[in-house]
């Protein structure tokens, strides 16, 4: 049975998990930085890092924020020994079930094989792309934004304006204004 087990840094094991399967699965432009992450995750109330377990067995990592009237996942991520089992359609299912708000997330533009699957496989999910043109704030310093493309699942009529949305993604995850 899938479960989302929410992670503090105390659970040491699970924590650890996640932390390494964060940087196999995403390049380092992907995600913060691991010292912020870890405060975050206990600090952060809107923050929530989440292990998926099969059973009691760490498949993979989830997290996300909730902003009131959208959730928006910001890592996603299965054992890659793990692929193409149905966990990730599994989770997400289980994600869309459980939140009363639409699911926002980004996506690699599809300009390589493995992203043009990745954009198949949300939208076979339920996603649908709502911004081609939005960029992706750096996590680091001397880093650039990355083009991405918005995905939302839900109903985007209960979505506020798409610029209201990305400059809560910007402000909250980021810690930056709006370009």
């Amino acid at each position: 049975m899938i479960t989302l087990h929410r992670i503090r840094t105390r659970d040491a094991a699970l924590y650890r998990f996640m932390e390494e399967l964060l940087a196999a699965s995403f390049p380092p432009q992907e995600y913060r930085a691991l010292d912020a992450l870890r405060e975050m995750t206990d600090c952060r109330p809107a923050f929530a890092n989440h292990v998926v377990c099969d059973d009691d067995r760490p498949v993979g990592l989830l997290t996300w924020w909730d902003f009131g009237d959208f959730r928006y996942v910001e890592h996603f991520a299965i054992l890659s020994s793990l692929r193409n089992a149905g966990y990730g359609r599994r989770v997400l299912e289980l994600l869309a079930r459980d939140s009363s708000v639409p699911l926002v997330l980004e996506a690699e533009v599809p300009e390589t094989e493995t992203a043009r699957r990745r954009i198949g496989f949300y939208e076979r999910a339920g996603f649908a792309v709502w911004d081609r043109e939005y960029r992706q704030p750096p996590y680091r310093p001397g880093d650039g934004f990355l083009p991405m493309w918005l995905l939302v699942r839900g109903a985007p009529e209960r979505l506020p304006e798409l610029r209201a949305v990305r400059g809560t993604i910007y402000r909250e995850v980021y810690g930056r204004e709006e370009e």
